[in-house]
This record gives structure tokens, C-alpha cells and sequence, in this order.
């Protein structure tokens, strides 16, 4: 399946010099890369494409499969949902010195509100668009609440900066991926899954001591190991969004369901608010502040 896009149809067709052999990495060690895996073939099955020897080519329509102008357009959807409830919120919602705390209430009732929703939609068997874009929604108004208060407070320039950063990771990640820089192999993904799970642990001990037991936590927000944690925290976003790349190209080449790529457009903008909301709360260390 091929994308109207010149440069992004490159990106799809990386095995064709070899006779359409799959790209280092892409299947496990071992296996042989004539026989699908179990992925593979329940993303086939999910698509109406019929497998295995001398099964004919069925296929439920090229409208029900999912491209990479599919994924395009719901990233753009999901993350113009994020920036507009952003702007709004940083407009509509002005921060006031006096009421300082309840700036960081609204910023934390509405990430409260996008991670409920984003647990939701983990464990549906299916995308849902409204509940996609009503996180983004969300976590748009907690980015604006907290960047209104950086840049007007703590750090001003800071916010551009972030943006900047964010915008150049992704940026770096893609284009280190395309070129075959980044190989993510199942070694790869364990070990990204390892250190993510172990970094939103910490993360969350850190929240809770700084809760009940002193407000600079376990000392990971604050200081050297502060910086040292968020420069660990914006590493892991972009190795979580060369899985999030890994992820879109196996399911277009494979031919998933169309509206899988809200679930390609969910990951990603999920990847870019945490890159973002790191980027931000370094720069604020660097300039011995701390945002949170």
C-alpha cells in the first residue's frame, strides 16, 4: 500500500531493493522472513487479507486498510486538538500570582482526567476517535496551563524552547530511522519497555513522597539528579517514538484496519506531550527552577 506522499512512499518501500525482503530487524532472530508471525497475521486477519499457502488474495477493500496518509491525517487531527485546547487554555485561563495553586489544580485535574482516558483506551479492543480527541483535549489544557505558567513565572522563553526541542527529537528520531540508524529489534523494544516501566516508577515514588513525605520527593525533580532524570526522561520519549515509527510501518505493510491509525495517531501525540512536558521541565532545572 503505497502513500500519495513522495517522500513517506520511500519510507514503505525499503525492502524492494532486495526483492521486497524485510529490513533488518524486523523480524526476530531466527525467524525466517517468509513466514508471518502471529502479529502479522492478525493484522492480516483484522484487514480481511487472506494468508498461508495457496490461500487466494482476499482483501476487504482498499478503503478499510490503513496508509500512511491515514496516520498523517489523525496525528495532525490529534495534535491540532492538543495545541488549540493549549492555546485556549493559556488564554482563557490566565495565571494569577495570587492563586497560584489553582492553576497547578486545573493543570493537574485535566492530566488526572487525559491519563484516565488514556487507560481507557488502552484496554479497548478498538480506537475510539472521540475519546482519543477528547484526551488530546485534555492534555492540551494541561500544557497550556503549565506553560502560561513557566513562561510568564518561572522561565520566560523557556516554552519556545521546548517546542523547538520537541519539534527537533521528533525530527532527528525520523530521520535516523529512516536511515536505518535506528534498528528496533525485539532486543530493542525490551529494553525501552524495561526502562520506561522503571523511569514511570520512580516518577510516580517521586510524586508520592513529594505528596506526603517533603516537597522535593526522592530529589529526582531538583538539582544535578533532576537534570540528570529529565535528560533520562527526554532519551527514553525518543526511543519510545522510534517504537512508536516501528509500529506505523509494520501495521501499513501489513495491512491493518484503517481505523487502527488512530491508535498510530494516539501513541504518537502520547510520546510528544511527555517529550514536550521533559524538554520543559529541564530547561526550567537548567536555569535552577523547578516546575513541578
Amino acid at each position: 500500500m503505497k502513500s500519495s506522499n513522495p517522500l513517506l512512499r520511500q519510507w514503505m518501500t525499503r525492502g524492494d531493493a532486495t526483492g521486497g525482503a524485510a529490513r533488518p530487524g524486523a523480524v526476530a532472530s531466527g525467524m525466517s522472513a517468509a513466514t508471518p508471525s502471529l502479529a502479522t497475521i492478525d493484522l492480516r486477519k483484522r484487514a480481511g487479507v487472506a494468508h498461508g499457502p495457496g490461500s487466494a488474495p482476499f482483501v476487504r477493500g482498499a478503503d478499510g486498510i490503513m496508509t500512511m496518509d491515514d496516520v498523517i491525517v489523525r496525528t495532525a487531527m490529534t495534535l491540532g486538538t492538543v495545541v488549540l485546547a493549549a492555546v485556549l487554555s493559556w488564554v482563557l485561563l490566565p495565571v494569577d500570582p495570587m492563586r497560584i495553586g489553582t492553576s497547578y489544580g486545573i493543570a493537574g485535574g485535566a492530566a488526572l482526567a487525559a491519563f484516565t482516558l488514556s487507560m481507557v483506551q488502552a484496554f479497548k479492543r478498538r480506537p475510539s476517535p472521540p475519546l482519543i480527541l477528547a484526551y488530546a483535549a485534555l492534555e492540551g489544557v494541561f500544557l497550556g496551563v503549565i506553560s502560561a505558567t513557566v513562561s510568564t513565572y518561572i522561565a520566560p522563553g523557556a516554552v519556545i524552547q521546548a517546542v523547538l526541542g520537541t519539534m527537533a527529537v521528533f525530527a532527528g528520531v525520523l530521520i535516523a530511522y529512516r536511515l536505518g540508524w535506528i534498528r528496533v529489534t525485539r532486543r530493542f523494544y525490551g529494553f525501552v519497555a524495561a526502562a520506561g516501566l522503571g523511569y514511570a516508577l520512580l516518577t510516580l515514588a517521586n510524586l508520592l513522597f513529594s505528596a506526603f513525605g517533603g516537597q522535593d520527593g526522592l530529589g529526582f525533580r531538583s538539582g544535578g539528579p533532576g537534570i540528570a532524570f529529565g535528560l533520562l526522561g527526554v532519551v527514553l520519549a525518543a526511543a519510545f517514538l522510534a517504537l512508536n515509527f516501528k509500529q506505523v510501518e509494520d501495521e501499513v505493510r501489513h495491512g491493518a484496519p484503517r481505523e487502527d491509525s488512530w491508535l498510530a495517531a494516539f501513541g504518537l501525540t502520547l510520546t510528544l506531550v511527555w517529550l514536550y512536558v521533559e524538554l520543559l521541565n529541564l530547561l526550567t532545572l537548567i536555569r535552577e527552577e523547578d516546575v513541578f
